[in-house]
C-alpha cells in the first residue's frame, strides 16, 4: 500500500477532523477526533449556522448557536490538522506549531466577539486566516531571534 504523503493528510485533516489520524494509521486518534467533530457539530448546531450564514442571515445564525459547545471548535480542529500533519513527518522546523496555535486562538476570539460582528461563521474564519499570518510572522521572528 502506497503511504500517504503529508499534503494529503492534511488536506483530508482541513475536510474533517479525524481523516488525517486514520490515513496516518492513528485509528484511535483518529476515530476520536472524528467523534468529538460530531459531538460539537452536532451541539453547537454549526452545520446549519454555516448554511445560515451563506445565506446571509446572520442575526439567525448567531441566535441558532450553541456557543458553550462552539467555543471548542477551532482547536479541535486546528490540533488535528497540526496532529495529523506532525504525524506524517510535517512541522519539524522549530516553532511550526506556532500557525497552528495562533490560528486556533484567533479563530476563537473571533467566536467570542462574533454576536456583535460578522456572526459566528465569518468572523471566526477570519481570525483563523489573520491567526495562522501571525503565527507564522511569530515562527520566523523566534527562529530568527534563536538562530534556528
Amino acid at each position: 500500500m502506497k503511504k500517504t504523503t503529508r499534503t494529503e493528510v492534511f488536506l483530508w485533516s482541513i475536510a474533517l477532523p479525524g481523516f488525517g489520524q486514520l490515513l496516518n494509521g492513528r485509528y484511535v486518534k483518529g476515530l476520536l477526533l472524528v467523534a468529538l467533530e460530531f459531538v460539537i457539530n452536532w451541539q453547537a448546531d454549526l452545520n446549519e449556522v454555516i448554511i445560515l450564514s451563506f445565506h446571509g442571515d446572520i442575526k439567525q445564525a448567531i441566535q441558532l448557536a450553541d456557543y458553550h459547545w462552539l467555543m471548542f471548535y477551532p482547536c479541535v480542529y486546528m490540533f488535528g490538522i497540526w496532529d495529523a500533519y506532525k504525524d506524517a513527518g510535517g512541522g519539524v522546523t522549530p516553532f511550526a506549531v506556532v500557525p497552528f496555535a495562533s490560528g486556533a486562538f484567533f479563530a476563537t476570539t473571533g467566536l467570542i466577539f462574533s454576536r456583535d460582528f460578522l456572526g459566528p461563521m465569518w468572523l471566526a474564519i477570519i481570525g483563523l486566516v489573520v491567526g495562522v499570518v501571525v503565527g507564522m510572522l511569530i515562527r520566523m521572528f523566534l527562529a530568527r531571534r534563536l538562530r534556528y
